[in-house]
């Protein structure tokens, strides 16, 4: 078979398997796979360096998937090259537990690097897989990292403001191994582009320093994509976006430049047709050539050479392979844990501050640490000393400087983690969380290592108003499931804290006072509990009377009001409780032990109260927005004291 037959046969392959995967689910995008199957096909088969035997080989080029509707496209490439994703997989597509979902998810396909769908997320992504490849590479050297990041994005991922930020984020950063495709194919769900969309992309790319380059009607023409592809790969400052005009669904007689072809669109007659004019079997489904399947595989496995190339520079590599271990792994170096700071008791420090004592001593313990801050590096505790800031002239910087991009900073904290060998910690006002709750969200999803650093977590914020004093905000993160949402009570549960972050496998947020806060008796004795979610800080000598439970900066007001009780004779156990989701973990019998059965408990905390009657029978809480005034005065008038307390546990203690 030629190189030219192989071409043409494959590609029509691939556009067969864009018709039948979502005729068989009767759901899903026919159109795009179709009409980028050309361009997919000279990915795989010419440009991209990968090994299908070991997906998870660390120089492997990225590929992103941004519009993540067309996965059947992603899906036959990953089966046609060699990964473990069979003919039954794709004839699953979109069913219960198969392996080829409605959009990518990394972790449960193979050859999958970034769970995408929400449009716009993968291209911000894209950008912190760049970056986390630059940091290594100028780190490591380029015979340990050398790779590049592929995107396919369509008209919706650059309508979303999140790729409008990441974009302006990648052009003035200069990130060079990054090229964009976009997809210009002038439809949407409703109708043409034009309904709702006049952007001068190549203008607008221009300005953010981006290369563009302007192909035109060549989405069929195999040279000129490669060229391209190559042209990318020579640029060495800055990213590229290739605009390529395709045709969805194309060659179909019938849906060709068709909006309904953005969805399922192509049933039994509609598909005879397109296979007609492509010249595979029209009575076939699911039509995979022995030819074509060999040919492919042996493109595939080409990767391998590389691979093996790389494993013995990495056995050869003369540098502290400790280091590079904990660097690969995002682990700490051996003793990580005994550098971080501890505080005494009667001290007072707001655990922002305190974050950051246990950023600058993990600077050098926990290698593959990146920070980073939405312009707020001071107030938010993620300066990192001694990391170098982040630009073209300092590639190896661990300090990003994002600017106001929350969206974007939260979306390449994801793609900086997926990528590996770097575990980015990222802040800004707990407020501000709203901006990127879908790339936090999707981090939870995929179970992405970021640290999302969110300060000023509460009415204490004081005299900026409600404006900016987060009411709703922990609760609505709690609810996002595989989330680690945790708000230390001082300084010393700060670490525990970090403890926790640095050993998770998955998203941690971090939440933290701009105020000082007193630290507690006992909470240097309970640094490792902080990652059990919740446990008694202050106990009775017997059983107790109630069990007055707070997170962050109200256990101190859970503390006074139970010295306050004692003395009148009420026994109250103080529980602190930082983080909901690790002691919902907990076995019945743990959760017992710290909540008895039968003993009325109250909940203290400066937000809704929404979920805290899991634990508790009555709360302190927050049932409105704040207001303007220092913060001491605020928390006051909203009822966080130590007296304030005491009256509410007396009442519930009479009902």
């Amino acid at each position: 078979m030629t190189v030219s037959t192989f071409d043409q046969r494959a590609i029509s392959v691939i556009r067969g398997l864009a018709m039948d995967a979502p005729h068989a689910a009767a759901s899903g995008h026919q159109g795009t796979a179709m009409a980028l199957a050309p361009l997919a096909h000279v990915l795989w088969s010419r440009v991209m360096s990968y090994d299908p035997a070991a997906p998870h080989w660390p120089d492997r080029d990225r590929f992103v998937l941004s519009a993540g509707h067309a996965s059947i496209l992603q899906y036959a490439m990953l089966h046609l090259s060699g990964y473990d994703l069979t003919l039954d997989d794709l004839r699953e597509f979109r069913q219960w537990e198969s392996r080829t979902p409605g959009h990518p998810e990394v972790h449960h396909t193979p050859g999958v690097e970034v769970t995408t769908g929400p449009l716009g997320q993968g291209f911000a992504n894209s950008v912190g897989f760049a970056l986390a490849e630059r940091m290594l590479r100028d780190r490591l050297g380029s015979e340990l990292c050398d790779h590049r990041t592929w995107v396919i994005a369509g008209d919706g991922d650059l309508s979303e403001g999140v790729s409008h930020e990441a974009a302006s984020l990648a052009g003035h950063l200069g990130l060079d191994r990054l090229t964009v495709v976009y997809d210009d194919n002038h439809i949407s769900i409703d109708g043409p582009t034009e309904l709702a969309l006049s952007d001068d992309v190549v203008g607008r790319f221009r300005a953010y320093g981006w290369h563009v380059l302007e192909l035109g009607e060549a989405a069929e023409d195999l040279d000129a994509l490669e060229g391209a592809l190559a042209t990318a790969a020579d640029e060495t400052s800055r990213p590229t976006l290739i605009v390529l005009r395709s045709h969805i669904a194309y060659p179909s007689p019938s849906h060709t430049d068709d909006h309904e072809a953005h969805g399922y669109a192509l049933k039994d007659e509609a598909i005879a047709e397109a296979k007609a004019v492509l010249g595979i079997p029209t009575d076939e489904t699911f039509w995979v050539p022995d030819d074509v399947a060999a040919a492919y595989r042996e493109v595939g496995a080409r990767g391998r050479a590389d691979r093996e190339a790389w494993e013995a520079r990495r056995a050869a590599w003369s540098g502290d392979h400790a280091l590079l271990d904990a660097i690969e792994t995002g682990r700490g170096l051996a003793g990580w844990d005994e550098k971080l700071p501890s505080w005494s008791a009667g001290e007072s420090v707001a655990t922002r501050k305190a974050s950051q004592a246990c950023v600058d001593a993990l600077a050098e313990t926990l290698p593959a640490l990146v920070t980073g801050s939405a312009d707020l590096t001071g107030n938010t505790g993620t300066k990192l000393p001694g990391g170098g800031v982040q630009s073209a002239e300092a590639p190896g910087g661990r300090q990003v400087h994002f600017g106001v991009r929350e969206h974007a900073m939260g979306a390449a904290a994801v793609g900086m983690a997926l990528h590996g060998g770097v575990r980015p910690a990222v802040g800004t006002f707990l407020v501000f969380s709203d901006y990127m709750r879908p790339s936090v969200r999707l981090a939870a999803i995929s179970d992405a290592p970021a640290v999302f650093v969110w300060t000023h977590d509460s009415v204490g914020v004081g005299e900026d108003g409600p404006t900016h004093q987060p009411i709703e905000h922990v609760a609505a993160l709690r609810a996002i499931p595989q989330l680690d949402v945790v708000r230390p009570a001082d300084a010393n549960e700060t670490v525990g804290a970090w403890r926790l972050a640095v050993e998770a496998d998955g998203p941690v947020a971090l939440i933290l006072t701009r105020q000082n806060v007193p630290v507690l008796d006992g909470t240097a004795d309970h640094v490792a509990d902080v990652a059990r979610g919740g446990y008694v800080l202050v106990d009775t000598d017997g059983a107790p009377d109630i069990v007055l439970a707070g997170t962050g900066s109200e256990v101190q007001h859970c503390v006074g009001a139970a010295e306050a009780l004692a003395a009148e004779g009420v026994a109250a156990r103080v529980v602190s409780l930082p983080c909901w989701e690790r002691f919902a973990a907990l076995d019945e019998a743990d959760r017992v032990a710290v909540f008895p059965t039968g003993v009325p408990a109250l909940g203290v905390e400066a937000g809704v109260d929404l979920g805290w009657h899991r634990w508790v029978d009555d709360v302190v809480a927050i049932d409105r927005f704040g207001a303007s005034a220092p913060g001491n005065v605020v928390m006051e008038k909203l009822g966080f004291t130590a007296d304030n307390v005491v009256a509410r546990a007396r009442a519930l203690l009479a009902r």
